[in-house]
């Protein structure tokens, strides 16, 4: 599918970065069966990126933005002003942007607070994308609570919009787009994630994955059929962290010589899983933007590359040991 094709009333990056010919790789994709296009790279706060910098990722073709206004929110705030810039209410390309915000408060109870704290912060018309945060395997049943929610709290006429007007009054945009336009999860659970992954109550789901975590892949990824239209949005976060470390970092007893993936290449990885919509990462600055959006470019990874980068995760979580890997499965740059 192309930018150019889709309807006015959907979603556009205001920059169109051009894809590679004869590639199945877009740097722009559909987010699942949400009326959304987004850039494949998403920006988080958890970097602590400056305002002028997320302004300047904008700039460069990202539209994908992830804001907390609860847990860690020391950090996100330095993205803070340039949010307000490109989707506040007198924002001229607000249409252009994704604005997915997270609240961490497990309670159907404080769903109200935690949205009128990011239309205060924010001075916003609507949230495309709302989620619930770090849904782990303790909190199915305050999950199931939160989401019954969602028709109360999404789309046009909703009971969440009337308040939120009753607040800050009516505007164009939220009368047409509504408080919250759709629902997302961020589970840290696979288990979770697969059980709700088909609901008609959630819009977006949000996994852990990286090449050393590659349990979504099977639980949740290739559940899916990417020609199905009605299938949920698919995000991915921490694909460059574990807890063995860094993971642009080469593992223990790794030959020398061996490919060492960069950031890019981490994300790439995520990317070119089944499914996967946006990858969001932590940029810090423009120089990492700039990498980012040079990396992706380069297209989705072989499939010689991908079982070299499971073996790179099996040895940073000591699953194996280099005595076990055959070399022909090696890679070795040029």
């Amino acid at each position: 599918m192309q930018i150019t094709d889709i309807a006015p009333s959907v979603i556009k990056p205001a920059v169109k970065i051009p894809d590679l010919p004869d590639s199945d790789f877009s740097f722009y994709r559909p987010l699942g069966r949400t009326d959304l296009t987004v850039s494949c790279l998403g920006l988080g706060g958890g970097g602590g990126i400056s305002s002028q910098d997320t302004l300047y990722a904008f700039d460069q073709g990202i539209n994908y933005f992830f804001y907390s206004s609860d847990l860690h929110h020391h950090i996100y705030s330095s993205m803070a002003d340039a949010l307000r810039q490109l989707c506040g209410r007198k924002s001229s390309v607000r249409e252009n942007v994704v604005l997915a915000t997270v609240t961490y408060m497990k309670n159907p109870e404080v769903a109200l607070a935690a949205l009128l704290d990011q239309f205060v912060e924010l001075k916003i018309d609507y949230i495309d994308v709302l989620f619930w945060g770090w849904i782990g395997a303790n909190d199915g049943q305050s999950f199931k609570n939160c989401l019954q929610l969602s028709p109360d709290l999404r789309g046009a006429n909703s009971v969440y919009q009337r308040t939120i007007e009753r607040f800050f009054g009516i505007s164009e945009r939220l009368k047409k787009m509504g408080a919250v336009r759709y629902i997302g999860a961020s589970f840290h659970d696979m288990n979770l994630a697969q059980q709700w992954s088909n609901s008609p109550l959630l819009d977006v789901v949000m996994v852990r994955h990286n090449l050393a975590h590659r349990s979504a892949q099977n639980q949740v990824f290739n559940r899916l059929d990417i020609r199905d239209h009605n299938r949920p949005g698919v995000v991915t976060f921490k694909s460059t962290g574990s807890h063995s470390g860094a993971l642009w970092d080469a593992p223990a007893g790794l030959p020398e010589g061996c490919w060492q993936p960069s950031v890019p290449d981490l994300y790439r990885y995520s990317l070119s899983q089944n499914c996967v919509d946006v990858c969001l990462t932590g940029l810090r600055c423009r120089e990492e933007i700039d990498a980012a959006i040079s990396g992706v470019q380069k297209g989705k990874l072989t499939p010689e590359e991908i079982d070299y980068l499971n073996l790179y995760g099996d040895l940073h979580r000591h699953r194996l040991s280099v005595s076990d890997i055959s070399p022909e499965r090696l890679i070795y740059p040029d």
